[in-house]
């Protein structure tokens, strides 16, 4: 009899083991030639995790995050890598080739290396993604075809890997394929030059009847998230135009339409969390977030959010910058400006979108020059690119009053107006006002036009 008892009571002892040791994973590894501090980040960045590597460059951590793809980063080098309960990977690179080193190893590996052979597949059948989107429907959709085809025969090809990632990955890759075709229009008329291309009739019938309530594929895949994005957009678009509210509040009003909670709340609080410090109509963009969200975190998140911006809501008086670097010469503070209109690009050397804006608002002040309004530009730059942003100002003739922040996306005036990406365009009054924290940018040619000349500028 005490010998049945023990053998349960190990039982039960092994049962639990098991269990514990399922909550967690463990990477370990050498990387050599360290250079800048490596770490785990997930692709929403919410998750960060700094690897504790010696001197030698061993380390062995234990994480406790979701299921899911993470970035294997320095600030330079990266790869994909995929963590989930129980797995033991083992990693070996040298930062000095990384590329061509690193390798992973050990439990629950296989699906990383299956990610590092799916992404030189996939990018060695697609090419450049401007003769991808370029290519005629027939030809694309064939190649997109052909694409998930090869990818679906690498993922079978790697041994090891569990049949629960192979089904949902496969899931995935189909979901990728209705991805790309679903991006068509909006590329090929891009990359094609075509203006106004619509798809053919049936271009998009393989997306008939996709559902957008599957919350294990959500969690999974990008590709669906993004499908689910886009369709639920496209309902937005239509509330707009049929209502009076703007695209941004009539998307919250959209997604609040999905019936899994998980999913609406999920896309609900990831748009808001950075459209609520965009929006140019703050008040109809919260009441609709709240109406639609039902997760009390993610409300209280957003109202702490919205009661700082009503400090720059419309009609506000604007924060102040004081003694900001003028690249005439001496410094600049707002106070000095009151008087005029003051139209304000916030802006860095190192942003695409900026750089992109550059030649409409160059249009703009030649065309208000000598009018009732002061164009000012604050870069935000570091302070390790202050020779760059002075030479890109003279490269490109840079016009208007040429400032830059004291202390870049940490300086106070940004951190007031809540500014989380740029561009970022700000009117104010003569009086130092806010006319828009979200003004139109310069490239909205009939927009600012429009704001200019309703305020008789």
């Amino acid at each position: 009899m005490k010998k049945i008892i023990c053998l349960v009571v190990l039982a039960l002892v092994l049962v639990s083991w098991k269990q514990k040791e399922a909550d967690y994973a463990i990477i370990s590894g050498i990387i050599t030639h360290k250079k800048a501090d490596w770490k785990i980040v997930s692709k929403d960045q919410s998750v960060i995790h700094t690897l504790k590597i010696d001197a030698q460059g061993k380390f062995r951590d234990t994480l406790r995050v979701k299921e899911g793809i993470y970035f294997l980063y320095d600030g330079t080098n990266y790869a994909q890598i995929y963590i989930e309960n129980g797995s033991v990977i083992v990693v070996n690179a040298d930062t000095n080739d990384f590329n061509k080193t690193v390798k992973f190893s050990g439990k629950g590996s296989e699906a990383t290396n299956y990610l590092g052979l799916k992404m030189e597949t996939e990018g060695k059948l697609i090419g450049d993604e401007k003769s991808f989107y370029s290519q005629e429907e027939a030809v694309f959709k064939a190649k997109s075809k052909e694409i998930k085809t090869s990818l679906e025969t690498v993922l079978d090809g790697v041994k090891g890997i569990s049949e629960s990632y192979k089904t949902k990955e496969k899931r995935n890759l189909n979901y990728s394929y209705l991805a790309n075709l679903d991006n068509y229009e909006k590329y090929h008329e891009y990359f094609a030059a075509k203006p106004g291309f619509k798809v053919s009739q049936g271009f998009l019938s393989d997306l008939d009847g996709l559902s957008f309530e599957n919350a294990e594929d959500f969690n999974f895949s990008e590709d669906y998230k993004k499908l689910i994005v886009a369709h639920y957009t496209k309902e937005g678009d239509k509330i707009s135009k049929s209502t009076s509210i703007s695209e941004d509040a009539a998307l919250l009003q959209a997604l609040g339409s999905i019936s899994n909670a998980n999913i609406k709340n999920s896309l609900l609080f990831s748009s808001a969390e950075l459209g609520i410090t965009m929006t140019t109509d703050l008040k109809t963009y919260y009441k609709s977030f709240m109406n639609a969200s039902t997760s009390e975190a993610n409300k209280k998140a957003i109202t702490e959010s919205y009661n700082k911006l009503l400090i720059v809501d419309k009609g506000q008086p604007s924060p102040k910058f004081e003694k900001y670097e003028n690249n005439s010469g001496g410094t600049t503070s707002l106070e000095e400006l009151k008087g005029k209109y003051v139209y304000i690009d916030v802006w860095a050397t190192w942003c695409g979108p900026c750089m992109a804006e550059l030649p409409f608002l160059q249009k703009l002040e030649e065309k208000y020059h000598g009018k009732n309004i002061s164009f000012v530009s604050i870069s935000v730059d570091k302070a390790s690119a202050h020779d760059k942003w002075k030479k890109m100002i003279v490269d490109k003739k840079l016009g208007g009053i040429q400032l830059i922040a004291d202390k870049d996306f940490d300086s106070q005036f940004i951190k007031n107006y809540s500014i989380m990406a740029i561009p970022r365009f700000i009117l104010l009054d003569p009086a130092g006002n806010i006319v828009s924290s979200n003004a139109a940018r310069p490239a909205e040619e009939d927009k600012i036009l429009k704001l200019f000349t309703d305020l008789g500028i």
